[in-house]
């Protein structure tokens, strides 16, 4: 399996210490760990961006990035080895670990850390710091700064300003590096194969939660730890949900059912959503909302590369499903009027799409300078058109109410267009229909 090698890693800082000014520190904390309940907690997963930075995974660690420090750049904070606690909890790297495993330059203990840390910032003009995303050490930050203008008379130069350092960071993380490529490719191979697994094992009778079942077996089979996000099994009207969460309800035969579900390999996620029938036949209505979602699907792929902007994709995704709504009797009217007035909105209320990597709603500006950000090669990102006609919509005939469909591919910038990584799905009718049907006879 692809991982990201050391040398990546150092590259990324290099990157990020090469647009940092002259005389400066950036500082990173490890994620905290969080209580499930009482003393239980949640499994740990670390920071994106300090996974990012360092592949470093272990919780209580904090990064301290200095370029043209003479003892090194990189210096991190970790936990020290401790045999008795690394026989509940786990091997911790500690400091020889920090530095021969994962490339760091210097290495202390984090119990160290207000001894050392402000001696570092102490003579920086500038701090990067993601200021605002964990309280907690928002306060500390602050209190080792103030013990730096505390010292001010004996000499101590506090520093004179603090700068984001999301955004510095979040334009690297846009641009997908051939391993992260690979990495995305192998998790959306995994949720792949469990949404097959999932339309293989659907029929009425069952509970939305037994093809999460089927889903989360896929993944923990393929090796992914966790899925990216909360899987959405939306089965009937619970489809024209967004994000449906409860996953609970009986799957009845004549009905459609959402999947929008993704694992996550080496922090780094995949998100597909695929809609199929819970019996393995589509009626004629559901057959034409999905074939009219599936053409816009199709359509967003032919606007995504080097050269287009953002919302292209999207623009393409309205277009055919507005001339399509228009078509079938659901909207009435122009169709350039209709998108102008935004009359699709009750069908088709989100985006075509959002960034994707470490984050399954990935980092990176969409606009750039007030305009729509130009697709480059490496950036990548999903394509999700859908239709959803709520069951309470008196202004269409019934025969189209509680229909949801959304169908979701990952997609990577290339120098020619762009890559599908997840088109392992069967996605046409007549694919789902066929795998449905062979599954139905082996059962």
């Amino acid at each position: 399996m692809t991982r990201i090698p050391k040398s990546e890693y150092a590259r990324r800082r290099k990157a990020l210490m090469t647009e940092m000014e002259a005389n400066s520190i950036a500082i990173l904390p490890a994620a905290p760990m969080y209580i499930r309940n009482r003393d239980v907690e949640h499994i740990y997963r670390q920071d994106s961006d300090f996974q990012y930075l360092s592949g470093f995974p272990e919780p209580e660690a904090v990064i301290a990035l200095i370029p043209g420090r003479e003892h090194g750049e990189y210096v991190l904070f970790c936990r020290e080895r401790d045999p008795a606690r690394e026989l509940w909890d786990g091997l911790r790297a500690g400091q020889d670990g920090a530095i021969s495993e994962y490339g760091a330059d210097d290495a202390f203990p984090i119990g160290d850390i207000d001894d050392i840390l402000p001696g570092l910032i102490e003579g920086r003009s500038r701090v990067y710091y993601a200021i605002g995303s964990n309280q907690e050490f928002d306060h500390r930050l602050m209190e080792w700064i103030n013990t730096i203008r505390s010292k001010a008379r004996q000499g101590a130069q506090p520093p004179n300003e603090f700068v984001a350092l999301d955004h510095l960071l979040h334009d690297l993380r846009l641009y997908k590096s051939a391993n992260e490529v690979k990495i995305m490719k192998h998790a959306a191979q995994i949720s792949a194969r469990a949404h097959v697994r999932a339309m293989q094992a659907s029929r009425a009778g069952l509970y939305e939660y037994h093809l999460e079942a089927e889903l989360d077996y896929e993944f923990r089979k393929g090796g992914a730890k966790m899925p990216a996000y909360g899987s959405i099994v939306a089965a009937g009207k619970n489809a024209c949900i967004l994000h449906y969460r409860e996953n609970d309800a009986v799957l009845k035969d004549g009905d459609l059912v959402l999947i929008d579900a993704g694992c996550e390999i080496d922090c780094y996620a995949s998100d597909i959503t695929r809609t199929f029938p819970v019996s393995g036949r589509f009626s004629p209505e559901q057959k034409a909302i999905y074939e009219l979602v599936l053409a816009a699907n199709q359509e967003a792929f032919k606007n995504i590369a080097p050269g287009k902007h953002w919302n292209e994709a999207h623009e393409a995704t309205v277009k055919v499903i507005t001339a399509g709504l228009v078509e079938l009797g659901l909207l009435q009217g122009d169709v350039e009027e209709l998108i102008a007035t935004e009359a699709y909105k009750p069908f088709y209320m989100h985006r075509a799409g959002h960034w994707l990597g470490m984050d399954v709603h990935d980092v990176g500006d969409y606009k750039v300078g007030g305009e729509w950000r130009v697709l480059e090669p490496g950036m990548a990102m999903t394509v999700e058109p859908g239709i959803y006609v709520a069951a309470d919509n008196q202004d269409v005939a019934k025969k189209w109410r509680g229909i949801g469909v959304r169908i979701e591919d990952d997609v990577v910038v290339t120098r020619t267009g762009c890559e599908i990584l997840t088109g392992r799905v069967p996605k046409t009718v007549a694919e789902i229909e066929a795998l449905m049907a062979a599954a139905a006879e082996v059962a």
